[in-house]
């Protein structure tokens, strides 16, 4: 998947030395220790760069991976997941990014609706989501702890996390947890919230195994810190 550095052209002419080294780590040796597939490879990559807020490399990797990779649709299922976890002030600018990709590639906006909820029943199908992801009884005492005066932050995950979001078309379950994964690890300082997702992981059918490649892939973006304390909370597990 080295085609995925191609767009990087100005370091590879100004910096070739650079260029080589970080191609050869991210695009070929870290790859060898993964066992994500292509297009699960390039969800974790772009996820990862829109929780470091690196909205160029973001560019230069969809230029390059999407409709080889990666469909318009998942893009935009992926742009509107990462809201929830990064906050709509760090993914606003790559709402930006992907319109003009879109148009470069000559991809029709605005693509076609995937919501399945109604104002009615988007908290209901959040909190189905909840409960098959972490279990009643997790979600049920996150209710029940809740001090005084901050239950709608739970209110706010059931209907507008997971209802307005988890219940689209788009991605499944499995990439949905797993780039929630990626956001989390990225963004660092949200131990529990990573341990919480590795068990929504594990409980939608992703292995340990397949979040320690996720771990790997995104090693190169986020550094050796951060990927090294997403390890050793999977290592809980």
């Amino acid at each position: 998947m080295k085609d995925l550095f191609d767009n990087f052209e100005r370091i590879e002419k100004n910096d070739p030395e650079f260029h080589e080294i970080f191609e050869n780590f991210a695009y070929d040796e870290v790859l060898e220790y993964s066992n994500l597939d292509e297009k699960e490879t390039v969800l974790v990559t772009l996820a990862s760069l829109i929780a470091c807020q690196s909205p160029k490399a973001f560019k230069k990797i969809l230029l390059s991976s999407i409709n080889k990779y990666i469909t318009p649709e998942e893009v935009k299922e992926l742009l509107y997941q990462s809201v929830p976890y990064v906050g709509f002030g760090r993914a606003h600018n790559f709402f930006g990014v992907v319109i003009k990709v879109f148009d470069k590639k000559g991809i029709d906006l605005p693509l076609e609706e995937r919501s399945n909820t109604t104002p009615e029943n988007r908290r209901q199908k959040g909190r189905e989501i909840q409960d098959r992801y972490f279990g009643v009884e997790m979600i049920d005492a996150l209710y029940d702890n809740a001090p005084e005066g901050q239950k709608h932050f739970n209110t706010f995950l059931e209907g507008y996390c997971f209802g307005d979001f988890y219940t689209r078309d788009g991605l499944n379950d499995q990439q949905r947890e797993l780039i929630t994964f990626t956001f989390i690890a990225t963004l660092g300082g949200c131990e529990n919230q990573l341990r919480g997702h590795t068990q929504a992981n594990l409980n939608v059918g992703n292995d340990k195994e397949k979040l320690v490649s996720a771990i790997t892939v995104i090693l190169p973006y986020i550094g050796f810190p951060r990927s090294l304390n997403a390890l050793a909370i999977v290592n809980e597990f």
